[in-house]
C-alpha cells in the first residue's frame, strides 16, 4: 500500500472510477432480463455496457504516458522501466487467470483468456512499444496492428466459411480459438472467446490510442486547446468508425477495427467532458465518489467479482433480491437495483480505503 502521486490529472481519475462504476453496474445484474444498455450487444452493434472494457483500455493507455513519458525524458533507464511493466503483467494476469475459477482450479480446464489477463496482455505489449517507439512509431504500430487484424478476419480462408466471414459461428477468430484454446475458453461458448487471440490485436490498439491521447495532453498545455483537440479527434475517430462500419461492423466480441476507432473516439469525447466539468470548471469536487472508485481500478475490479461470489455462494445475493429488491420493485427493476446495490457496497469498501489513504499497486 502507499499514499496516492500528487499532481494528478482529476479528469483522468474521474474517468476511470466512472468507467469502474459502470463495470460494477453492469456485470452484477439480480437477473434477466435487464435493460437493453446493460446488457452487451449480442453479436453486431454495441450498447453501454460495451463501452466499458475498452474505455478501461483508453485510460490504461492516457495514463502510461503521463506517468512515464517524463521519467524517460529524465534519463531513466528504459530496461528498469520494462522490468517493471514485465512485473505489473504478469501480476495482473496472474490474478485474473487465478481469481476467475476460484476456489475451483482445474487447470485441466481452466479459462486462459479473461477480462484482466486482456489488460495485462494489452498493458504490456503497448508499454513495450511505448518504451522503445517514438510518436511516429506508435502511429505505425497502431496502423499496422489494426491491417493486420483486417487482413486476417478478412483474407484467410477460414476453414469451412471461407475469408470475410463475420458471423457467430464462423469467422478467423474463432478459428484460432478453437486451435489454440480448446478446453480453456469462455465457459458461456466453449468454443470460441470473447477475449480470444486474434481480437487482442485491435484491443491493444485501444491502448496506443490512449497512449497518443497522452501525447496531446503533454505537449499542448493549454486547456482550451486541449479540449478543442479532445473534442476534435473524437469526432474524426467517429467519423472514421462508422465509414470502416461500412464494410466490418461494430463488434466487441472480435473487438473489431471499427469498434476500436468508435471507443477510441467517445473516449476521447467523454474524457474531454471529465477535462471541462474538472480542470476547467472547477465541479470535480462533486464527483468525488468516481475519484474514490479510480483511485483503486483494479482492485475493484477483483473485489466486485469477490463479493459477487460471496454474495452467490452465502445465498445473501438471493436472499437480497428476493425480498428486497423484488418486494419494491418490479423485476426488470429489481435487477437494476441490485446491480446499484453492488455498486454501493463496492464504493464503501473504496471509500474506507481512501480514507486510510491506501492505495494498492501491483
Amino acid at each position: 500500500m502507499s499514499t496516492a502521486p500528487r499532481g494528478r490529472l482529476q479528469a483522468l481519475d474521474l474517468f476511470r472510477g466512472a468507467t469502474i462504476a459502470s463495470m460494477i453496474l453492469v456485470n452484477n445484474p439480480g437477473s434477466s432480463p435487464t435493460y437493453t444498455p446493460l446488457e452487451h450487444a449480442e453479436w453486431h452493434g454495441w450498447t453501454f455496457t460495451d463501452t466499458v472494457f475498452p474505455f478501461f483500455l483508453w485510460i490504461v493507455g492516457v495514463a502510461m504516458t503521463l506517468s512515464t513519458a517524463r521519467r524517460i525524458e529524465q534519463g531513466e533507464d528504459r530496461v528498469r522501466l520494462l522490468r517493471h511493466t514485465v512485473q505489473r503483467a504478469v501480476i495482473i494476469f496472474l490474478i485474473g487467470f487465478l481469481l476467475g475459477p476460484f476456489p475451483n482450479i482445474h487447470f485441466a480446464t481452466i479459462r486462459i483468456p479473461g477480462v484482466l489477463q486482456r489488460i495485462a496482455v494489452c498493458y504490456l505489449i503497448a508499454g513495450i512499444i511505448f518504451l522503445f517507439t517514438k510518436v511516429r512509431g506508435q502511429i505505425a504500430w497502431l496502423v499496422g496492428l489494426n491491417v493486420l487484424y483486417w487482413g486476417l478476419m478478412t483474407l484467410y480462408p477460414t476453414p469451412g466459411c471461407g475469408p470475410g466471414s463475420l458471423t457467430k459461428d464462423c469467422n478467423f477468430a474463432r478459428y484460432i480459438d478453437t486451435q489454440l484454446l480448446t478446453g480453456h475458453m469462455w465457459r458461456a461458448t466453449k468454443v470460441w472467446d470473447p477475449e480470444g487471440v486474434i481480437s487482442t490485436l485491435p484491443a491493444i490498439g485501444t491502448v496506443l490510442f490512449g497512449i497518443l491521447t497522452g501525447h496531446l495532453l503533454r505537449r499542448f498545455t493549454d486547456p482550451q486547446r486541449r479540449l478543442r483537440l479532445l473534442f476534435g479527434a473524437g469526432a474524426a475517430l467517429l467519423i472514421l468508425a462508422h465509414v470502416l462500419a461500412i464494410w466490418m461492423p461494430f463488434n466487441k466480441n472480435l473487438w473489431t477495427t471499427s469498434y476500436s476507432v468508435l471507443m477510441a473516439g467517445l473516449a476521447s469525447c467523454l474524457f474531454g467532458a471529465w477535462y471541462w466539468i474538472s480542470d476547467l470548471r472547477g465541479w470535480g469536487r462533486w464527483f468525488r465518489p468516481f475519484e474514490i472508485f479510480g483511485s483503486n481500478a483494479i482492485l475493484m475490479f477483483v473485489l466486485s467479482g469477490t463479493v459477487a461470489k460471496i454474495a452467490a455462494r452465502s445465498g445473501a445475493g438471493a436472499w437480497f433480491y428476493q425480498n428486497v429488491c423484488l418486494a419494491i420493485a418490479s423485476q426488470i427493476n429489481a435487477s437494476l437495483l441490485y446491480a446499484i446495490a453492488n455498486v454501493l457496497v463496492l464504493y464503501l469498501i473504496a471509500w474506507a480505503l481512501w480514507r486510510k489513504r491506501w492505495f494498492l499497486k501491483f
